[in-house]
């Protein structure tokens, strides 16, 4: 594994060794980037008999690490965790990925597991989404072109970024303006321009002197067309153009813009923190980057900040534990509202590899998902930008990897698309209200679950009632939205209408058990209005069947539901023609609501009672008004187990 330009090729080795108290060769080595020598002289220590210190023993793994011995890195780290806490999560990231290196999966979601409690539960829920996705699921690659560039050099070409009609892009290649870099030695970044041919390939690439002349770093543009404005990194330096130094000895990397007239001046400065890869989104006039400040969740990780008219107008934000990981995160870019950024967590292909989250209307994110192998590969892959083709159909973009193959130690990979990269999920996503009131309906549970009524994810509405739930793209799945002592949502997802649950708002309406139901008779009964049958008549008529078919719905929404068909006459007739009626009445309801799909689950008996219980005193032999004999003509849902759905 090779250790590329994506943050440590910034971090000036000078700093390092000025900010660190060595203790042994060993380290000398390994905080100047000389791995194998770092091995050697740690090796050399121990054959002496001398002890290495904790922190010597990790610097000693990820020396194996960095050189792509993982057994013997691997070995390090579990022996270091079973009996110190000295582990930073960052390092956690590092022994899981080597631990990946050497064994099954199984085996690292094994000890991630052992972990719970320590770590988020948005980094469980991610890992344990990617790992099924990079499993279950594939992209069709014959619908992705990608191809090196020709203007890679042998030295590091990274960080691509659209320039109009143009492409930026940052590279170590030789200048004669630019001093050698220690570590690499390959000289500092420098910012190149390159037209943009057919097809996605580039032409003419020379320096860029759209922005100042520096000794040292600059590199990662990017362009903003509404501030038509060049953001980058640049090395913090003095009027004379010498690097400074905080008082540990560090020197860092500021974030600089410049301007449509060519003024330059520092966004982002801090000599003891650095500031990587800018992105301005000129829809939310936010700035993002990359950065390893003290709330960091690991590594470096991403931010914004609020600008007004190039001016920063907030502290900088975390994006949090949906994005940031354990690993370092960098390399944000936003495209048709999802930020594409490239992370080195552990639940990835290999290095670097690029993911998408869905960016949601309250400022949250959605899983980051892996854009899979059409893009990623073992080794780095970052610095992902995409747009819509100008030249014809589709999309096309371009990004950086050091993947087997290529000219340089990092080369510039450019590609075509058909669809989005990434692999498919499935998202469902909207509000659940209250049929009665229409307002939004807080902890209701929402699941998705799949052909056998397993239940693949689960997630509870917020207080709005809104939800949001993705899962691995599936051929079928099923929603099912819930409430205790309100009604049951179920709807089945195949091929067919898969789409449009993942592109439109499904708001769920929920009754109230209490809002459909009465007490009768000393019994709890479906709220409805009187079945009018005709006078001696059992036939259904179009009032009845209309409010048949609400209790076809009604069983609909509460599946639990257990009815019992109880039918009433009045006195006028004979009392044997009144049960027969009555009984022919129940019948018929029971075997239309069988036509419309109501199971004996649910309805399991039909009863005709005739003029046995009256309501009022208008029996045999005793004269009432019709509107009195009325009241005894009705038919009743009794509900038997009320009190179980009620709980």
């Amino acid at each position: 594994m090779r250790l590329r330009a994506f943050i440590w090729f910034f971090v000036m080795v000078t700093s390092v060794a000025l900010g660190q108290d060595f203790r042994s060769d060993g380290d000398k080595f390994f905080y100047g980037y000389a791995y194998q020598d770092a091995i050697k002289a740690y090796q050399k220590q121990m054959q002496k008999g001398e002890l290495l210190t904790n922190d010597q023993l990790l610097n000693l793994a990820d020396s194996y690490f960095r050189t792509g011995d993982h057994q013997n890195a691997t070995k390090i780290y579990l022996d270091i965790n079973k009996k110190d806490s000295i582990m930073s999560d960052n390092r956690l990231n590092t022994m899981l990925r080597s631990l990946a290196k050497t064994s099954e999966p199984e085996r690292v979601k094994a000890f991630l597991k052992s972990k719970s409690g320590l770590l988020s539960n948005e980094l469980f829920e991610n890992a344990n989404f990617n790992y099924e996705i990079l499993e279950d699921n594939a992209v069709d690659t014959s619908e992705f072109k990608v191809f090196n560039l020709n203007i890679n050099s042998p030295q590091a070409d990274i960080s691509p970024a659209f320039y109009k009609d143009r492409m930026l892009f940052s590279t170590s290649r030789k200048n004669k303006s630019k001093k050698i870099y220690g570590p690499s030695g390959e000289s500092y970044l420098d910012i190149y321009i390159a037209r943009i041919g057919k097809g996605g390939i580039l032409l003419g690439q020379n320096s860029f002197n759209g922005v100042p002349k520096v000794n040292y770093h600059k590199s990662t543009p990017f362009y903003s067309e509404s501030l038509k404005s060049v953001f980058y990194v640049v090395s913090n330096t003095d009027k004379d153009g010498d690097l400074l130094f905080d008082e540990k000895g560090k020197n860092a990397l500021a974030i600089g813009m410049v301007d449509s007239f060519g003024k330059f001046r520092y966004v982002l400065k801090d000599l003891s923190k650095s500031f990587y890869y800018p992105f301005y989104d000129d829809a939310s006039s936010k700035l993002y980057f990359s950065a390893n400040f003290d709330d960091s969740y690991g590594g470096t990780d991403i931010y914004y900040v609020a600008m007004n008219g190039g001016q920063v107008m907030s502290q900088p934000v975390n994006l949090g534990p949906r994005i940031n990981t354990p690993g370092n995160e960098i390399a944000p870019f936003i495209h048709d509202n999802s930020l594409y950024f490239s992370s080195d967590v552990f639940y990835g292909l290999g290095g670097m590899d690029v993911y998408k989250a869905n960016m949601q209307s309250d400022g949250s994110f959605g899983i980051p998902v892996n854009l899979g192998k059409a893009i990623n590969s073992e080794q780095d892959d970052f610095g992902f930008i995409i747009r819509e083709n100008p030249q014809g159909e589709g999309l096309m973009g371009y990004f950086s990897s050091n993947r087997e193959g290529g000219i340089g130690n990092d080369d510039i990979y450019g590609f075509n698309a058909m669809g989005t990269p990434g692999l498919r999920t499935l998202v469902f996503r909207g509000k659940v209200i209250d049929t009665k009131t229409t307002f939004g309906m807080p902890g209701a549970s929402v699941k998705v679950l799949d052909s056998e009524r397993n239940i693949l994810k689960e997630v509870t509405t917020k207080t709005d009632g809104s939800y949001r739930v993705e899962i691995p793209w599936r051929e079928q799945v099923a929603l099912q939205v819930s409430k205790a002592k309100h009604s049951i949502f179920y709807k089945t997802f195949g091929a067919e209408n898969q789409e449009s649950a993942d592109k439109d708002n499904m708001n769920i309406a929920l009754t109230r058990l209490s809002d459909i139901v009465e007490e009768k008779e000393a019994k709890t009964v479906l709220r409805l209005d009187n079945l009018a049958f005709e006078a001696g008549k059992s036939e259904l008529t179009t009032s009845v069947t209309d409010q048949l078919t609400k209790v076809a719905e009604m069983v609909k929404q509460f599946p639990q539901i257990r009815l019992r068909i109880e039918s009433h006459t009045s006195s006028k007739g004979r009392n044997a023609t009144n049960k027969r009626i009555s009984q022919e009445r129940a019948d018929n309801i029971l075997n239309y609501l069988r036509e419309h799909g109501v199971s004996a689950n649910n309805v399991g008996s039909a009863e005709g009672f005739g003029e046995e219980r009256l309501l009022n005193n208008c029996k045999n032999g005793v004269y009432c008004l019709d509107f009195l004999h009325d009241q005894n003509e009705r038919s009743l849902f009794v509900i038997l187990n009320y009190d179980e759905i009620n709980k």
